[in-house]
């Protein structure tokens, strides 16, 4: 197991971190002593090293221990000269010497090491055991009937004394004392002990937990520590009172070397004095101690019990908090049982008052948690009592509150396996398979452990909530399932058009195991989800995919839950189709991947928003860059660039209208300095999910089920109102409300300027935490939602964290000012840092020709150019106005990667019929940083300029209506200072 080593703060949860601690020293080598005889009917008849691992196995323990076999005595001793051993097990018949003799031969040379005793008759002569007191050089003797659990029982048993006193210290782990001084019966009952504790904590460890935790909880298990003498017994309650969880005990055992026969009763009696609440059980031959039980306040078994396993283990379901929480009534009805910390919670809101006192009084709360090991949340409620609430309504909201904290910590952070059985709806991210998160996947799994480990964010804005909205992800197992099941891998390699490979998906067979597991997600679910990529190379820190595949949203509302399955399914085959689709294939190529390597896990997440009439979308949505590439007036690089928009994210991943401000400087908005510049740049339309009540068919367009709404269409609906502000055409003037008749413009000042939310605070302390877990810039997704009522929390939600491609610092470009004055292009808004010399083609749209609302057909033309030159091997340096990319084709031309796929540098210009912020922002911005493609703006402003005169003198290749491909005799030079972001180009 490696511990990770949290590199935020120490505060994460703490559970889980002293559950590494726990059970430090484990027995992993044993010595067996035994005549060959004996070792043989262990081993051929009992088959004993099989079942060991077997038992291990079933009862999800990890590492079983080895067995060493020797003969002799002399062998024995040979053997722990030569290595270490954690535990030794002697028969009594040694061919060389008897056992007594040879336990203390061994306990001269390691005292501290175990030696056990393990006997075939039930009764043991007086000359291994007087059943007084074990015999010196042994520590405990038991009776061997075959039975292997006994074995799994007496390794924990030594296992258990070994620790027990630091993992009560560290961390209040619990103790069962069990007082026997019978071999018979300590080896009959302690297996099952062992059994009951295992079954509890194996219950406890199916709630949602990953593999890590699932082994972690088994550490904090109770122990067991047995006794075999009033004094023993004493001596381990005086030393472990605050931990111990119950008391079993027999009646008849030594006091003062001799056997008394109300030592158990006398013991029992010291206890319950001491302690009240802990639950005692008395076990005796005599049904007549009965009676005396009751009077101690005890349970009974008797030992000649024809169903004595089950009596235990039904005193270990109804008085050590085992099993189910039984509310009960003051008279000992049921109410209602518990199974999990939820149904507690819930049940907690209910119950009457008088069953609610009944069960504080007693400490039944934090003797139940402490059995599902939970010491930290136990502990706290344990010394709570009447005293401390004004009243009992008082005292059972803190009961709730504390335990629904405790459900939230403990699954924040967690990628938990889904059991549609036990959903939890407080854990944030579930996975179905054993493959790969995938990159985004994994990035949302570490913002949510990163959330965990960092309280104090969360504290600071205590009046907001900041989550991971609940993500299930299928991971790459079940693509790969998929994909063979249905023999699609071929399609890695052909060239089908993406609505003829999408075709080939859909009509694949998905695989049942994934099915049922999703059906049973659906049954308990019922907001719109977002079925988005998340393949290995996604959001990866270099040649990220970005962008590049498919997101489905759909609004899950169909009331017929088969309908809403084969629709959840339809979106998933889509979203792996996108892995073979043109343009994530023509990246591939680029960065020299192999398309049939990618695998890609789906990511289905809850989407953040609120419905508003038959639509559905967040207040806000935004993308954050934690390092600005175009910073301008008091800005710096590192204070990091923020776009937002009205509604679901499309609009700014896809480059359309936006809203982009400095975090450290909300307030800074140049490009809306004048009533015009407000008026001609902000947001005007917005995308909501259509709720629509039903399930029509998808297809490769992903926006199928989307709408594209105008801001005044929804002037009535909350974010309008809280975001937007009101023109007034008399006065030509924007007033910061919209309780006036006007038109309403999105200016975002009720939280850029009035700061209703904290939204630039919280997106300065996220993005810092962000770039300091993950070692360079970052890039983060987010949604809010706002609320009009105090009773209801604002909410911001991460929806995606990758790292940005930080520029290259290995060399130092430097630009000469004699090379300044034969350029034939000089930005000073240069993205990268580079010197390149590999180019002689250039492909530009003609300045007199360009015409906005023929951006699609450009885009068309320029793909056609692009095939030519992809297919000669040849680099090109593509020129052009607008926000190369955009979704939005009148803020500049719409390419995709498969029409640009060979491009080696891009020059972003100005033209008088499109004036635009620059791409940064979009998925195609973000693909061209990884790929480290040089990326220049030039605008009409300051030094920048570009010599068209030069560029169209140029001998032209070909041409097309919009489109000029020229050749220069020889490859041009072009240089970026990414230090100083300017860049030129000299041909």
């Amino acid at each position: 197991m490696i511990i990770e080593v949290d590199p935020f703060s120490t505060n994460f949860d703490s559970r889980f971190k002293l559950f590494h601690k726990l059970m430090s020293r484990k027995v992993n080598e044993i010595l067996l002593v035994s005549t060959p005889y004996d070792a043989w009917v262990m081993e051929e008849d009992c088959r004993l090293s099989e079942r060991i691992i077997n038992e291990y196995r079933g009862l999800n323990l990890s590492h079983p221990p080895i067995l060493t076999w020797v003969p002799t005595a002399e062998a024995a001793l040979a053997a722990l000269r030569e290595r270490r051993f954690d535990m030794v097990i002697t028969m009594p018949r040694l061919a060389d010497m008897d056992a007594l003799t040879l336990g203390k031969r061994i306990k001269e040379k390691v005292p501290h090491l175990p030696v056990i005793l393990l006997a075939h008759a039930e009764v043991l002569s007086e000359h291994y055991y007087s059943g007084q007191q074990t015999p010196q050089g042994i520590d405990r003797v038991f009776v061997w009937s075959g039975n292997t659990d006994l074995l799994v029982a007496m390794i924990k048993s030594v296992e258990d004394r070994m620790n027990v006193a630091r993992d009560t210290e560290v961390a209040g782990i619990r103790v069962i004392l069990f007082v026997e001084d019978s071999p018979a019966y300590i080896s009959s009952l302690l297996p099952i002990l062992y059994k009951e504790v295992v079954r509890q904590t194996q219950a406890v460890m199916q709630e949602g937990l990953n593999e890590e935790h699932r082994l972690l909880t088994m550490r904090a298990r109770p122990k067991i520590l047995v006794a075999e003498s009033f004094e023993e017994a004493e001596q381990l309650f005086n030393q472990f009172q605050p931990y111990i969880l119950g008391v079993i005990s027999d009646v008849h055992f030594s006091v003062g070397g001799r056997c008394s026969h109300d030592a158990g009763v006398r013991f029992l009696t010291k206890v319950k004095q001491e302690r009240f609440d802990i639950p005692l059980l008395l076990a005796s031959k005599a049904s007549a101690n009965l009676e005396i039980a009751r009077k101690i306040s005890a349970a009974f078994v008797n030992k000649r019990s024809p169903t004595l396993h089950a009596e235990v283990g039904a005193f270990f379901r109804d008085h050590l908090g085992f099993g189910d929480f039984v509310f009960r009534n003051p008279d000992g009805s049921e109410i209602a049982r518990a199974h999990n910390l939820r149904t507690l919670a819930q049940n907690l809101q209910t119950i009457p008052a008088d069953a609610l006192t009944l069960h504080c009084r007693r400490n039944d709360f934090s003797r139940w948690l402490f059995a599902r090991t939970e010491p930290v949340l136990a502990t706290t409620l344990r010394p709570l009592s009447e005293a401390d609430f004004d009243d009992i309504e008082t005292h059972r909201q803190y009961l709730f509150e504390a335990i629904q904290g405790r459900r939230r910590e403990r699954q924040q952070g967690i990628v938990a396996n889904l059991d549609p059985a036990n959903f939890d709806p407080e854990t944030e991210f579930f996975k179905i398979g054993k493959g790969s998160l995938g990159g985004k996947a994994r990035g949302l799994a570490f913002v949510a452990a990163m959330l965990r480990r960092n309280p104090t964010f969360q504290e600071r804005f205590k009046d907001v909530r900041l989550f991971v909205p609940q993500t299930l992800v299928i991971t790459s197992e079940g693509f790969e399932s998929f994909v063979e099941q249905n023999d699609l891998r071929s399609l890695a390699r052909g060239d089908l058009s993406d609505k003829e490979t999408a075709n080939a998906f859909l009509r694949g067979c998905f695989p049942d195991w994934i099915a049922e597991q999703l059906r049973g997600y659906l049954e308990k679910i019922d907001y719109p989800l977002a079925i988005r990529s998340s393949s290995l190379l996604e959001d990866a820190q270099f040649r990220a995919y970005a962008g590049l595949y498919r997101t489905y949203m759909i609004s899950n509302d169909d009331p017929d839950l088969e309908n809403r399955l084969a629709h959840l399914i339809e979106a998933i085959k889509l979203v792996y189709a996108s892995t073979y689709f043109q343009a994530p294939k023509a990246f591939s190529r680029r960065v020299g991947h192999r398309t049939e390597e990618e695998q890609m896990a789906v990511i289905i997440q809850q989407m953040v928003g609120e419905r508003y009439g038959k639509n559905f979308y967040p207040a806000i949505s935004g993308v954050a860059h934690s390092h600005n590439y175009y910073p301008f007036d008091r800005m710096k690089p590192e204070d990091g660039i923020v776009t937002i928009a009205l509604g679901l994210g499309k609009t700014v991943v896809e480059g359309e209208k936006t809203l982009r401000f400095s975090p450290r400087y909300p307030q800074l908005l140049p490009q809306r300095s004048t009533v015009r510049d407000i008026l001609e740049n902000s947001q005007r339309f917005f995308y909501s999910l259509k709720m629509e009540g039903s399930c029509p068919s998808l297809s490769i367009n992903d926006s199928h089920h989307l709408a594209r709404r105008e801001i005044m269409d929804a002037a009535d609906e909350l974010p309008i109102r809280m975001l937007a502000s009101t023109y007034l055409p008399e006065e030509d003037r924007i007033r910061d409300t919209t309780q006036m008749h006007g038109y309403r413009v999105l200016t975002f000042s009720s939280v850029l300027k009035y700061h209703q939310f904290p939204l630039a605070e919280i997106l300065r302390e996220a993005m810092a935490m962000g770039a300091k877990g993950m070692g360079c810039p970052v890039e983060l997704e987010f949604s809010v939602n706002l609320n009009e009522s105090s009773k209801h929390w604002p909410q911001f939600a991460f929806l995606q964290l990758r790292p940005m491609t930080a520029r290259a610092e290995l060399d130092k470009v430097e630009i000469a000012s004699d090379e300044l004055e034969h350029a034939v292009c000089y930005s000073t808004r240069a993205l990268g840092n580079t010197t390149q010399r590999d180019m002689a083609d250039v492909v530009y749209i003609k300045p007199d020709r360009f015409d906005p609302a023929r951006n699609t057909q450009i885009a068309r033309e320029i793909g056609r150019i692009n095939a030519t030159l992809v297919k000669d091997e040849r680099k090109y340096l593509l020129i052009g106005p607008g926000r190369w990319g955009s979704a939005d084709s009148w803020l500049g031309v719409p390419v995709t990667w498969r029409d640009i796929s060979g491009v080696g540098a891009i020059v972003e210009t100005e033209s008088e019929r499109l004036r635009v912020e620059p791409s940064q922002g979009s998925h195609f911005f973000h693909n061209i940083t990884s790929l480290g493609i040089s990326y220049m703006t030039v605008t009409a402003k300051g030094k920048d300029f570009i010599d068209w005169k030069r560029l169209q003198s140029l001998p032209q290749i070909q041409q097309s209506d919009y489109v000029v491909h020229v050749r220069l005799d020889k490859p041009m030079t072009l240089k970026v200072d990414g230090r100083q972001s300017h860049g030129l180009i000299i041909f």
